[in-house]
């Protein structure tokens, strides 16, 4: 799966959609996703199969179950095993559900 994709299948959930950060103010629940880092496979000073480790990031005003059932239903669709993290934002008064996943090959 390449980050393209993973745009067009974060964005067929149904919620606003952006790479890092919004341009400008939007109303939760949002999804931010972004690169973390790499994680590839390498052997004999090659790197030989791409592991790109992203995080998705859901917002919400409230605890939301639906719209994190929404994401991991999507994730599983897909075939991404994620890791799952919850924090409440007191300074923005959001709720942040953070997915960790890796594409191969992306």
């Amino acid at each position: 799966m390449t980050q393209v994709e993973l745009y067009q299948a974060l964005k067929s959930i149904g919620y606003p959609v952006a790479y890092g950060s919004f341009s400008s103010p939007v109303t939760p629940p949002f999804i931010v996703y972004q690169f973390a880092y790499s994680n590839d496979m390498m052997a004999d000073n090659v790197n030989y199969v791409a592991i790109d480790d992203f995080q998705v990031e859901l917002y919400t005003a409230k605890k939301d179950l639906t719209a994190e059932q929404k994401v991991q239903d999507k994730l599983k669709e897909l075939g991404l095993p994620y890791r799952k993290f919850e924090t409440y934002l007191d300074t923005e008064n959001l709720y942040q559900i953070l997915y960790e996943i890796q594409l191969l090959g992306g």
